[in-house]
C-alpha cells in the first residue's frame, strides 16, 4: 500500500512538472502569438519583363527584339551567348550618345566590350528598328 502511495505520489509530481515546463499550457502561447501582429511575408523579387510589360518602349522593343533575331544570342536577364539586356543596361546609361553608339555596334558588328564573342553585323536591319531595340535595352535596369 505504501508503495502505491508512493508511486502515486511520483507520477502526480512529474506530472506537475511537465505541465509547469509548457505540457500543459500550450493554449496560451498559441492564444498569445494568435494575437501578435505577424511579420509581413518578404516579396518575391518581380523580374524585369513583369516590371516594365506595360512600358510602350518595352512592347515595341521587345517585339522588334524577337522578330530580329536577336533573343538567339541575348536574353532578359540571363547571360547565353551575348551579354543580357540587364547587364549591358546596367554598364549604359540611356542617352541619346548611347544609343547611337549601340545601334551603330549592333548594324555594323562589334567586339571587345564583352569578351571575345562579337556582336555580328546586321546591316539588314532598319536603324529605326535597332533604335527601338537598344532603347528597350537600356530601359531594363534591375
Amino acid at each position: 500500500m505504501k508503495l502505491n502511495k508512493s508511486l502515486s505520489a511520483g507520477v502526480i509530481l512529474l506530472s506537475l512538472i511537465a505541465y509547469s515546463c509548457g505540457g500543459g499550457g500550450s493554449s496560451s502561447s498559441e492564444s498569445s502569438s494568435s494575437s501578435a501582429p505577424s511579420a509581413p511575408a518578404a516579396s518575391a523579387p518581380v523580374s524585369l519583363e513583369d516590371k516594365y510589360k506595360d512600358d510602350p518602349v518595352f512592347i515595341a522593343g521587345s517585339a522588334k527584339a524577337k522578330e530580329s533575331g536577336c533573343t538567339a544570342c541575348h536574353m532578359v536577364e540571363r547571360k547565353i551567348v551575348g551579354p543580357s539586356y540587364a547587364d549591358v543596361a546596367a554598364k549604359y546609361d540611356n542617352t541619346e550618345e548611347n544609343v547611337k553608339m549601340l545601334t551603330e555596334h549592333v548594324i555594323n558588328g562589334f567586339v571587345g566590350n564583352w569578351g571575345e564573342v562579337p556582336m555580328p553585323a546586321h546591316p539588314h536591319l532598319a536603324k529605326e528598328d535597332v533604335e527601338t531595340i537598344v532603347k528597350y535595352v537600356l530601359l531594363l535596369k534591375k
